[in-house]
């Protein structure tokens, strides 16, 4: 969805904002900047409250897929109805708002966009910002449920190598190489993942490269198709971002590989990394 369009739509009554700020090292950073300015009419969704489930002793990752139905609630007290537009918006790679994006289409919503370009965009465009708390929608009945967008599990990704699954990891390829590891336990990446970081999908405005830019960048990896492709990040939400990728550049819906690195290198469980250069598909 691009800025102009949306800056066009902000009084339809049946379009909704959602701004997604997120920081991992500051949690309740994006908190704190929705409530200093956000897009008039935007409610707030937080990573870890709303759009994660319980973390545990963290052996399903970091973010593991929301309860679906504290999922649903959160949906219905939004007032998201089948027909609502629902725009989701970060300050970054539009890393965190695809996380919304892909929750609402798994579970069944597809009438949700991520703002391309995000608040670095709308800033440019000179979009309004706002700071008064937004008044709150009429909740309706979500019927929504879990299963329209690709996943793969744990046990999928341990067979990659015999059933022929490419594995996409999004991470920065300093993470990917093992090189450096700020926030999980073990350094490295999954046996037969091919690096590529989703900062590279979008250019120096946060923009989505263009489909053509796109595709050669996923084909010079060896990846021209989104069967049989499933993406990974830290803990599943950045990973959401390569599967809008994807998407965006015409080669289909890959997998969403939910526990991610997190739980792929749970410290107890002893599973095969790899740390080094990036592998060749």
């Amino acid at each position: 969805m691009d800025c102009e369009t949306a800056k066009e739509r902000l009084d339809v009554p049946n379009w909704v904002f959602v701004d997604c700020r997120y920081d991992l090292a500051d949690p309740e950073k994006g908190v704190r900047e929705y409530a200093k300015g956000h897009i008039p009419g935007a409610y707030f969704a937080h990573i870890d409250r709303d759009l994660s489930g319980p973390v545990g002793d963290g052996r399903r990752g970091r973010h593991p897929m929301p309860i679906p139905g504290a999922f649903a609630r959160w949906v219905a007290a939004h007032g998201i109805t089948p027909d609502t537009q629902v725009v989701c918006y970060d300050d970054v790679a539009g890393q965190w708002a695809s996380r919304l994006w892909w929750l609402l289409r798994h579970y069944g919503h597809q009438k949700v966009a991520v703002l391309d370009g995000g608040l670095t965009r709308w800033k440019a465009i000179r979009g309004p910002l706002r700071s008064q708390h937004e008044k709150a929608r009429a909740v309706v009945p979500f019927k929504g449920a879990p299963g329209s967008m690709p996943t793969v599990d744990l046990d999928a990704v341990g067979k990659a190598a015999d059933s022929g699954l490419k594995l996409v990891d999004a991470r920065a390829a300093e993470r990917y190489r093992g090189d450096v590891e700020p926030i999980d336990k073990r350094a490295g990446h999954i046996p037969g993942a091919i690096s590529l970081p989703f900062s590279g999908n979008v250019g120096a405005d946060m923009r989505f490269l263009s489909p053509e830019q796109l595709r050669a960048r996923f084909a010079a990896l060896g990846v021209t198709d989104a069967k049989g492709v499933a993406c990974y990040c830290g803990s599943g939400v950045t990973s959401g971002q390569a599967v809008l990728a994807m998407e965006v550049a015409g080669l289909g819906t890959p997998a969403l590989y939910p526990g991610s690195w997190s739980e792929w290198s749970f410290p107890a469980a002893a599973r095969p990394i790899v740390a080094g250069p990036a592998n060749k598909a």
